[in-house]
């Protein structure tokens, strides 16, 4: 096992900044160097760039795309100094649509319970377990869900994805992304967002870590369109912060694993890919505060959709539906009246994963722990259980708080299919489904409420 040695970052040097080694702001063209004049002024590719750097670009998007996404790196080598011959390699819990395994029954209502952090040697990499994939990815669509178990820190050792962005959700325990375009710093109760193409390590801050990992193959991650909601609440695009220039000129045999297409492949240098000096540009990596988030709800009767709680949304190619949403249920107030306040009984043409991060879910007060994690697929009934029901149907309305909860959904338009992790290995809680067991018929054919 390689242990971690002593090795020298450079970083931007830290501006008056409101969040210190950070830039505000989602999508934002941003500009950032770690040493004084290496980001050229007014250009992107001079004949010779300063320091003897190699201009690069790093492109998410198609170039014609309104408005392109991309960056220009000045880097001390250019990526194809960081790209030898290729071996492939087996990863076998981490699984890319299609993933469909005919022995595994993805057809029901499932929860799990937490799964749990081993004492095994588990990276990023090695650590990722993946519970339900959704469409193609070599088509660009659809999603895939995983568990990140994480005991110990990447050592000379980078990864990236050609396939998709992650979407990073982390339950227990800080870690730290050094990325080529800095170093975001990430715990309980924030998100990152890692850009497709994006090389970087994974470490750990402070004893292992679990959290939730949403794969996005399809179009970039964005803010949710507000239509009637108007400027403001919801996610608001200053609490995004991306990091600034951050590198290591750091000798020594590394390995970079990359993903594509579904399968792994590693690839042996001599240093570490971590080298830009200077960036501009609206790709990049950033992190987001959840507890910033600001909900919007009902305040006469009725309760809202679930997407009025969108924090991020990837959009596919049919209007108003999403190939992602990231949909976030936290502490919020509960004023409607004569309204039956938990999400109602529903059958959905999107395919719905929770997982909770910390606290009580109020339509499952039961069984969801932190760190557990439930499907509902496409077109199968689901919703509060009986202890919920009735309790929501009988008690005092008045203005409420719901506290001590966080729970999130990746949603998609497309069928989630379980991994054979997932139907055999994780902790799949077998009774789930007779939590809807008891619920009473309460009609008798005369009118009034029962």
């Amino acid at each position: 096992m390689k242990t971690r040695e002593h090795r020298k970052i450079v970083q931007q040097a830290k501006s008056n900044s409101i969040s210190p080694g950070y830039m505000s702001g989602f999508g934002n063209a941003h500009e950032t160097e770690a040493l004084e004049g290496a980001l050229p002024k007014g250009r992107n590719s001079p004949q010779k760039c300063d320091y003897g750097l190699y201009a690069e670009q790093l492109s998410g998007t198609a170039f014609t795309k309104h408005p392109p996404e991309r960056t220009w790196c000045y880097r001390i080598r250019p990526s194809v100094k960081h790209s030898t011959r290729y071996t492939k390699i087996e990863m076998p819990f981490w699984k890319t649509a299609p993933c469909i395994n005919h022995d595994v029954i993805s057809l029901g209502q499932y929860r799990w319970g937490p799964i749990e952090v081993s004492d095994m040697p588990l990276t990023w990499v090695t650590g990722m377990r993946t519970m339900t994939t959704a469409g193609d990815v070599n088509t660009q669509i659809g999603m895939a869900t995983h568990v990140y178990l994480v005991t110990e820190s990447m050592v000379d050792d980078y990864f990236y994805s050609a396939d998709s962005e992650l979407l990073v959700v982390p339950q227990q325990g800080r870690i730290r992304f050094h990325t080529e375009l800095g170093i975001i710093d990430l715990e309980p109760k924030e998100i990152a967002i890692i850009p497709r193409g994006l090389v970087y390590r994974v470490e750990l801050i402070d004893g292992p870590a679990r959290g939730f990992v949403c794969e996005n193959y399809g179009e970039q991650f964005e803010l949710p369109a507000r239509g009637p909601i108007g400027a403001n609440c919801l996610a608001n695009p200053r609490d995004f912060k991306a990091p600034i220039a951050a590198f290591e000129d750091h000798e020594v045999p590394s390995t970079v694993t990359i993903k594509w297409c579904g399968q792994f492949h590693v690839t042996e240098i001599a240093q570490s890919p971590l080298d830009v000096i200077a960036w501009h540009g609206n790709y990049a990596p950033y992190k987001y505060d959840l507890r910033t988030y600001c909900p919007v709800g009902a305040v006469l009767f009725d309760h809202p959709d679930p997407s009025i709680f969108t924090v991020l949304t990837a959009p596919s190619g049919s209007p108003g539906t999403a190939n992602i949403d990231f949909v976030l249920f936290r502490e919020r107030w509960m004023v409607a009246e004569d309204t039956f306040r938990p999400p109602w009984y529903h059958k959905n043409i999107m395919s719905e994963m929770m997982g909770n991060i910390y606290g009580v879910y109020d339509a499952k007060p039961e069984g969801f722990v932190p760190g557990g994690i439930s499907l509902h697929n496409m077109m199968l009934p689901h919703g509060p259980d009986q202890d919920a029901f009735e309790g929501a149907s009988n008690s005092t309305l008045k203005a409420e708080k719901l506290e001590n909860t966080m729970s999130f959904m990746f949603e998609t338009r497309f069928p989630q299919h379980l991994t054979p992790f997932a139907a055999k290995e994780a902790p799949l809680q077998e009774n789930y489904v007779d939590c809807w067991s008891t619920l009473k018929k309460h009609f008798n054919g005369t009118p009034g409420r029962k």
